[in-house]
C-alpha cells in the first residue's frame, strides 16, 4: 500500500468514527438505534462527496489559473445551495473582520513601540 492510499484509509476511518459519534447522539437523542451498515453508507456517502468537491475545487483554480485553492473556489462550490452559501458567506465576513482587528491591534502595538523607541 503506497503512502497516499495509507492517508486515505486513515481519512476515511477518521471519517468513519465521526459520524458514528455523531449517529450515536442523534439516535440517543431520538431513543433509536443505527445499524454499522447505516453508518458505513452514511461514510460512504459523505466519502464521496467530499471527493466531489475537491476535484470541483481543483477545477476551479485551474480554470483561474491558480495552483492554489481560494474562498472564491469554495464560495463557487455554494452557488446552487442559497442557504449554505449565505453561511459560508457570514463566515468569510467574519474571518475578514476579525483579521482587520487584529491588522489593526499589531499595527497600533508597533506605532506604539516605535514612539517608545524616539523618545
Amino acid at each position: 500500500m503506497s503512502q497516499d492510499e495509507a492517508l486515505m484509509e486513515r481519512l476515511k476511518a477518521s471519517l468513519w468514527f465521526s459520524i458514528g459519534k455523531i449517529v450515536d447522539e442523534e439516535t440517543a437523542r431520538l431513543n433509536t438505534t443505527a445499524t454499522p451498515q447505516f453508518i458505513g453508507a452514511m461514510t460512504e456517502m459523505a466519502w464521496a462527496q467530499i471527493e466531489n468537491v475537491a476535484q470541483d475545487l481543483e477545477s476551479f483554480s485551474r480554470h483561474a489559473g491558480r495552483t492554489t485553492v481560494t474562498t472564491d473556489d469554495v464560495m463557487l462550490i455554494t452557488r446552487r445551495n442559497e442557504a449554505l452559501g449565505e453561511i459560508m458567506r457570514d463566515f468569510v465576513d467574519r474571518e475578514k473582520a476579525e483579521k482587520e482587528v487584529d491588522k489593526g491591534a499589531k499595527a497600533k502595538v508597533k506605532r506604539t513601540a516605535v514612539k517608545g523607541r524616539g523618545k
